[in-house]
């Protein structure tokens, strides 16, 4: 199915440049991995803890959506600086999984700290999209390649999440009343759950499918 993710060989065309650059500078891939995973927690504690009292998003939460389409970057470079230049490794695969399961989970948590989103929409949608990581890992244990099926991939929550903050930020301005924005929030959240549920179901088949077909 359609996905954000099937522009990646474009976007890693882009960036190509850039990655040689960093390898001459003696950037390694983990080092990209760990830091995208640490400025997102960071990025996410501040955005949480500066909105938590109040629950009324500011100007603050714009650096969300500039941060995931940044962290987008970053998880390519990491993988090309692996793949292409020889710095794949058994730690460095821990790293790429663990790292993005642990930002994804603090960034999509900060939303917690604003009055117009529902928190159990957000906790499914917490848990769903670790779910769907891990329905993608699970695929090599079984015979087949690790699963990037859509609709709803890392790529895809990050667009999906980075229009909430900014639907957070503009709808007030807009004049939208707090009931409708938060009603905006739930359908966004339960559109990006629905996705999730599907996501699941296409890794675990096509994964099962991969393998039937590799044996």
């Amino acid at each position: 199915m359609p996905s954000i993710y099937q522009l990646k060989p474009a976007f890693q065309n882009l960036l190509r440049p850039l990655v040689s650059g960093l390898h001459r500078a003696g950037f390694t891939a983990n080092q990209v991995t760990l830091t995208a995973m640490f400025v997102s927690v960071c990025l996410a504690a501040f955005l949480y803890f500066f909105h938590f009292r109040s629950g009324i998003p500011s100007a603050w939460l714009l650096l969300f959506p500039a941060w995931m389409l940044v962290r987008m970057a970053f998880n390519a470079i990491d993988g090309m600086l692996a793949r292409e230049f020889g710095q794949q490794s058994t730690l460095g695969a821990y790293y790429n999984e663990l790292c993005d399961v642990v930002s994804d989970t603090a960034l999509y948590a900060c939303f917690a700290a604003f009055a117009a989103i529902d928190p159990w929409l957000l906790f499914a949608v917490v848990f769903l999209a670790g779910l769907s990581e891990y329905a993608g890992v699970m695929a090599p244990l079984v015979g087949a390649e690790r699963r990037y099926d859509g609709p709803m991939g890392k790529s895809d929550r990050a667009f999906a999440f980075g229009l909430i903050a900014v639907v957070l930020v503009a709808a007030p301005m807009l004049g939208a009343s707090p009931q409708l924005l938060s009603h905006i929030c739930s359908v966004l959240l339960a559109v990006v759950a629905g996705l999730l549920l599907r996501t699941i179901f296409n890794r675990i088949r096509n994964g099962v499918s991969t393998a039937r077909t590799a044996r």
